[in-house]
């Protein structure tokens, strides 16, 4: 576990994920997602995941990382990308049910909040097995302790 003081603006992080039919399945009955093409994708061999089930897995790989896990950090939310007209995600490519997820985790900024906590941008991005870029989510801040 990396502490507040140790990270550093461009320190990168890697995660490899995949979500399997059956997480896919859960996923949509918990968040309770209801879009005509997603269940009319589901019907088909080649299972498309929704965005926000990648995301999650992105979250929730971010949060596994051995320079993170164990630290008191919580997402506070998103800044908008100027260079994205204040966008902060962007899906470039499908990724289906199995294809392998590789994550990139960077840190973008960095910014001290008062004596206990500082807060950390992270940027993410998500290719898939072939190296096509799926996913790019910037400006992901976190609180942490210091």
């Amino acid at each position: 576990m990396k502490k507040f003081s140790e990270f550093k603006v461009g320190d990168s992080f890697f995660s490899t994920s995949s979500i399997s039919e059956k997480e896919l399945e859960l996923y949509l009955k918990f968040s309770r997602i209801k879009n005509v093409f997603l269940e009319d994708m589901q019907k088909t061999k080649q299972k498309l995941i929704s965005g926000r089930a990648i995301l999650s897995r992105m979250e929730g790989e971010f949060t596994r990382l051995s320079q993170i896990y164990g630290n008191h950090i919580i997402f506070i939310g998103t800044d908008g990308d100027a260079e994205w007209e204040n966008k902060s995600v962007r899906f470039l490519n499908p990724l289906y049910i199995n294809d392998v997820l590789k994550i990139k985790f960077t840190i973008s900024e960095k910014k001290d909040i008062d004596e206990q906590f500082g807060k950390i941008a992270v940027d993410y991005e998500g290719t898939n097995q072939d190296g096509k870029i799926i996913v790019l989510a910037n400006k992901n801040w976190y609180r942490i302790k210091k």
